[in-house]
């Protein structure tokens, strides 16, 4: 505990040490930060406010927009402070509470996704037991357990790491608190902490993404002998979600599935599932999706048209 303690604040290196480059990261991704919360809360509200709530595939939509909402405010505000501070600190509980937050709200939005493909492979493949399978108290008990397995997932990290004796260095070279990089600091032997980390973060990620591809696959597999009208129509659902899951899930993979080390394209990689990602769902399911576009429609513009006649 005394070694622990000999570390209390923590230096966060960020993305770069060039101010310019720090500014124009700031720009870019306050404008981001603005997208995000945009985008994520129209597809939110919308939902709310029309029949689409009903639908399970909207149901888990609404579920996963509030994740990335969340998600992105427990490292952007911190990320875009830090970008114009001279010097980027974090004290010790506040790292510890960062990275438990973090692996929660990303666990709970692996699991979502995980929900939605099974959704979709339920619509597709069962469509006569759908309604049945897929029932609100389903959905509901799909969202509680999503909830609990990033929790889960979540302390698991939070232990292996809590523990770990800070007695020298303290720079932490990215732009949040993370395992790995803090496994770095740690003034002891984590070869074994390492491997359990491998376990629950990249195994949880190889696994998960491996059931999705299969899932799109006997999907994929099943709407070859639909009619073309309606093939095309599951497919561009499909699509959009492959989307997602690849833009999510195959930077994740870069970083868990390897033995624990750090490399200064990490912090590049993790940008894709802290900011794109959740920056690009919603393009992703609006621009792809006309029934998200109709309800967009019917709660955004044509109360606008009524009141302008």
């Amino acid at each position: 505990m005394e070694k622990r303690n000999n570390v209390t604040v923590f230096i966060l290196l960020g993305l770069s040490q060039n101010k310019n480059i720090e500014i124009l990261c700031f720009v870019l991704f306050f404008f981001c930060y603005i997208a995000i919360w945009m985008g994520n809360l129209l597809i939110m509200i919308s939902i709310t406010c029309s029949s689409l709530m009903d639908q399970p595939m909207y149901f888990f939509l609404y579920y996963l927009s509030l994740s990335d909402l969340c998600y992105t405010s427990t490292v952007m505000p911190k990320l875009m402070t830090d970008l114009l501070a001279e010097r980027k600190t974090i004290s010790y509980s506040n790292c510890m509470t960062q990275l438990f937050i973090l692996h929660f709200l990303g666990g709970i939005e692996i699991f979502i996704l995980t929900g939605m493909a099974y959704d979709r492979y339920v619509a597709i493949c069962k469509p006569l037991h759908y309604t049945s399978i897929m029932s609100r108290h389903r959905c509901n008990t799909v969202i509680i357990a999503c909830c609990t397995g990033g929790f889960i997932h979540s302390a698991s990290q939070f232990l292996l790491t809590i523990f770990l004796p800070f007695c020298g260095p303290n720079e932490i070279d990215h732009y949040f608190c993370d395992v790995y990089p803090l496994l770095k600091l740690a003034c002891t032997n984590t070869y074994r902490i390492g491997l359990l980390v491998i376990v629950n973060s990249g195994l949880i990620a190889l696994v998960t993404f491996v059931i999705l591809m299969v899932s799109y696959f006997l999907i994929l597999h099943t709407i070859r002998g639909y009619p073309a009208r309606s093939r095309s129509k599951a497919f561009s659902t499909c699509s959009s979600h492959i989307t997602v899951v690849v833009l999510f899930f195959v930077p994740i993979l870069f970083i868990y599935i390897r033995p624990a080390e750090t490399f200064p394209e990490d912090k590049v990689f993790a940008l894709f599932y802290t900011i794109f990602a959740p920056m690009f769902n919603p393009l992703i399911y609006t621009l792809r999706n006309l029934e998200m576009k109709n309800a967009v429609r019917k709660v955004w513009y044509e109360p606008l048209l009524l009141e302008g006649k």
